[in-house]
């Protein structure tokens, strides 16, 4: 089974000599705007994979000298592949006796033996798993009263020099720029210390905590100036989501704000990063600016966006002057002028707008983005969670309904983890008052309602997990909520199924593995219905991941099935959720909405009532989903608009996926 065919999708074919030439002049050509050493790797894998080449040579180097060899070591999503292969090298041979162990830091308070705990999280990924003496990993103690913080820093600064200094240092990178938890206005100089998370931290830590109030205030970090006396530092960074941040921090100035940007002073550091955490980088989303190019439609499409929002002209107004003037006179050497580019840009994007996209019946389907036929067209639009398909394409799904397509929703996840108690409480409330009216001797209900409520009002503490019943309780919540909005688009209840993946239903936070249990649902549901159309969330940005299991198992699902004479006349179109929208040079159908259907797609979000302001996991945006849908959507509209096509209120994008 393929577990991980997400981290293949590449949305333009980036040719390697923009991530890794052939030589080092090239790469010092191409890599110019970068002041830190940067290495693109397909894949998080196989960039995991190298480091861990690198360090298991260190390893080995040390004992041969019999010498210790220092590792600081963090916890989070970007170290994982590097632990995994680690893991796998210690099972051929590699021993890690001689290693020691420092935790880049902790939040504080907490209790040290919270699985919540950074320690945990890096002795459950990988310390439990090798050789390394327990008496060799150290880490700030969150349990210490805060009187105490100031000397037992210091302690940790001198174990750390008693230990020789790091060796060598991994390190992630936060959605402020930070390292560790030098939050924006650290200095170069900091020492281990005692900080007070910022807004955007305690936010990104919700993903382990759950919810904002039950994120530690404050925490005991190493320095920036403790990392920078490291030996050797890797910086990783994975995913669509840190694209811009690295940006900034390689290609941009050192400041305080930026902390990672202190990276730029060290003599050895490297940043490793795999195409979609680097996407932002000059030599992959600009690369004219930085060597010839091999055009492709896709890239002079970006280009010409990028020309036309630098210079704020639309695309039928750029001039030889504009193209040569910005690095750009490559293409008026193969296009004969300014104009034959202008023409062919302005048709593409043209040809990705349609009011169809379920294919327009008895229409030449030539330009447009989905075939006419068949007609009507089955279509399975897949959710990882019971909102994000009407937060992401409610209105594509309204269109399609209306346009008489066999429209079925599947909901992957029961999204149970994402409902507060008060709604569960204010849901019980209503159950009793029904049984009260209907059934008031029924003692079985007054029983599980005793129970439930006894749980959540008098014994259930800050981390303790829901019971069975509570999780099932919140799930049929949701499910309630998705059929509503079902209801409201018009979509056949007996078209709306509810896969509950196994993987997600664990009662935490934490998810299991993507597992062949959950892949066999989604291809038993395909299998079934045979559809012309698949729409699923591209969205690799989801701060707590579920959004990429999900797509990583309808990926293997369809991957498992490749051969299949229906699933060859079947299109995939990935859309993208809350956080982030597709580039425009990326969109392959673009479906606008009128101020109508807009309104209409607000009031289908409104129907999941539980994930409005008190519902966990908003992210690191204030405004709600539906907020953030309704200005995504008119922001791309606004952007076509620019580039001088026609003016919609708002635009939903897709961009189709080749099965491998």
């Amino acid at each position: 089974m393929e577990k991980n065919l997400s981290s293949r999708i590449v949305l333009h074919q980036v040719p390697r000599k923009y991530y890794q030439p052939d030589d080092v002049l090239e790469l010092s050509g191409i890599s110019r705007f970068e002041k830190i050493k940067t290495e693109i790797f397909d894949t998080a894998a196989v960039g995991g994979e190298k480091l861990a080449c690198e360090i298991a040579d260190l390893i080995r180097e040390k004992q041969a000298k019999n010498e210790k060899c220092v590792l600081g070591l963090n916890s989070g999503r970007s170290p994982i592949e590097l632990y995994e292969s680690l893991i796998k090298k210690h099972k051929e041979g590699l021993s890690f006796k001689n290693v020691v162990v420092f935790n880049l830091f902790e939040y504080y308070p907490l209790d040290t033996t919270s699985t919540q705990s950074c320690l945990s999280q890096i002795n459950e990924m990988f310390c439990k798993h090798v050789d390394i003496d327990s008496n060799n990993i150290y880490s700030p103690n969150s349990s210490l009263p805060q009187n105490e913080i100031m000397k037992h820093c210091s302690e940790y600064e001198k174990k750390i020099e008693e230990n020789g200094g790091l060796d060598f240092q991994v390190l992630g990178i936060g959605p402020a720029g930070n390292i560790a938890f030098n939050e924006p206005g650290s200095q170069q100089s900091s020492q281990s210390r005692l900080i007070l998370l910022d807004p955007v931290s305690r936010k990104e830590a919700t993903r382990v905590f759950g919810t904002v109030d039950k994120v530690p205030a404050a925490a005991i970090t190493m320095g920036v100036g403790t990392i920078l006396k490291a030996k050797c530092i890797a910086l990783l960074a994975w995913g669509d989501s840190k694209a811009e941040i690295v940006k900034n921090v390689v290609e941009g100035q050192i400041t305080d704000q930026l902390p990672a940007s202190f990276l730029q002073l060290h003599h050895n550091a490297t940043v490793f990063l795999d195409l979609h955490s680097a996407s932002a980088l000059t030599r992959i989303s600009r690369s004219w600016l930085v060597t010839s190019c091999e055009w492709n439609d896709q890239l002079i499409r970006r280009a010409i966006v990028w020309l036309c929002q630098r210079l704020d002209k639309p695309i039928l107004k750029l001039t030889n002057r504009d193209y040569n003037e910005n690095g750009l006179s490559e293409l008026l050497a193969l296009y004969g002028s300014a104009y034959n580019v202008n023409i062919k840009v302005f048709n593409d994007l043209q040809h990705t707008i349609t009011g169809w996209p379920g294919g327009k019946p008895n229409a030449d389907d030539t330009n447009r983005p989905e075939r006419a036929k068949p007609y009507p067209k089955k279509v399975v639009v897949f959710s990882p969670h019971p909102d994000d398909d009407v937060i992401s394409m409610g209105g594509t799904i309204k269109r399609l309904v209306d346009q008489k397509h066999e429209v079925h929703l599947a909901y992957e996840t029961s999204g149970n983890i994402a409902v507060g108690d008060d709604e569960i409480i204010r849901f019980l409330a209503f159950i009793k008052g029904f049984k009260d009216m209907f059934d008031p001797e029924n003692k079985k209900i007054q029983q599980k309602y005793d129970e439930i409520r006894t749980f959540l009002l008098e014994e259930k503490k800050e981390n303790d997990l829901d019971t069975l019943d509570v999780r099932l309780l919140k799930g049929l919540l949701r499910r309630g909520e998705a059929k509503a909005a079902c209801r409201f688009m018009g979509v056949k209840s007996k078209n709306v199924h509810f896969l509950n993946l196994p993987f997600y239903e664990t009662g935490t936070i934490k998810k299991g593995e993507l597992g062949i249990a959950d892949m066999q649902i989604i291809k038993a549901l395909l299998e079934d219905i045979q559809p012309q159309q698949i729409y699923v969330a591209g969205d690799l940005a989801d701060p707590h991941g579920t959004h990429k299991v999900c797509l990583d198992a309808v990926l293997s699902a369809i991957y498992e099935m490749k051969g299949e004479k229906w699933l060859d006349d079947c299109r995939i179109w990935m859309y993208r959720g809350a956080w982030m929208e597709w580039e425009i040079d990326h969109i392959e159908m673009a479906v606008p909405l009128s101020p109508e259907e807009l309104r209409s797609k607000r009031n289908a979000i409104l129907k999941h009532q539980s994930q409005m302001e008190g519902a966990p996991f908003m992210g690191d945006d204030e405004r709600l989903f539906w907020q953030r849908s309704e200005d995504r959507n008119k922001a791309t509209a606004a952007l076509y608009n620019q580039l001088g096509l026609a003016a919609y209120e708002a635009i939903e994008a897709f961009v189709q996926y080749i099965p491998l």
